[in-house]
């Protein structure tokens, strides 16, 4: 006899992919911007930085429903994604990896940058006077020291995309098997008399995927530590 139903397992099972998905696509982006923040000298670079950190600070079904203005089927933004490319996201479970990867990545950002920042400009320059290019120094530099707050910013963006709930509800509503991740399915049975028990595993699902992720941060960013330190 199956513990959980199949409409849990559906949810589960969505809620990892759109998490997986939303971390792997936002992984260059927030990366990028974490250099660009951490190294670069721009003007307007307080008013950007502010507008990463926008998700964190407005509520979610806000960031939700701007989405749902530019990439809904008569957005903005969307509705020429339909017309030149035949491609739909709202009320898809595409949809639900954009709102998940917009509201976990301020937090990816804010862990590679901080990682970023730790490291002595002076080993950036002693590298360019060896004659390494900025792709070279990037690759041989830059990333392998800041993999602690790459493996930091992920786990923190996947646990946030794990449990996101406002920013997707109003975008891509919760449509079983389609868009009902872990949080829309609880949010579910909390309307159904008799839902205790399924919210109950759902819950031990959630705490267990984010212990383990946190867990397996950890053992990662200890391990590139250590690479760093005997390097």
């Amino acid at each position: 006899m199956n513990v959980f139903a199949s409409d849990e397992v559906d949810a589960v099972m969505l809620s990892l992919k759109v998490a997986a998905t939303a971390v792997a696509a936002s992984a260059p982006l927030a990366i990028a911007a974490a250099i660009a923040l951490a190294r670069w000298r721009f003007r307007g670079k307080i008013l950007v930085d502010a507008l990463i950190h926008l998700p964190l600070v407005l509520p979610p079904v806000l960031t939700g429903y701007v989405l749902l203005v530019l990439l809904g089927r008569h957005g903005a933004i969307g509705a020429r994604l339909h017309d030149w490319l035949g491609i739909e996201v709202a009320f898809r479970w595409t949809g639900a990896v954009i709102a998940a990867a917009v509201m976990a990545f301020p937090l990816f950002v804010r862990a590679v940058r901080l990682s970023i920042e730790a490291i002595p400009r002076d080993l950036d320059e002693v590298a360019a006077s060896l004659g390494a290019g900025r792709w070279q120094r990037f690759w041989r530099v830059l990333l392998p020291l800041s993999l602690p707050g790459i493996v930091a910013g992920s786990t923190l963006a996947f646990a946030k995309a794990l449990g996101e709930f406002g920013a997707t509800i109003t975008f891509v509503s919760n449509i079983p098997g389609q868009t009902r991740t872990i949080a829309l399915a609880i949010q579910s049975l909390i309307q159904v008399p008799d839902g205790d028990a399924g919210i109950a595993r759902l819950a031990m699902v959630s705490v267990a995927l984010s212990l383990g992720a946190l867990a397996a941060s950890e053992w990662m960013t200890r391990r590139a530590r250590n690479r760093r330190t005997s390097a």
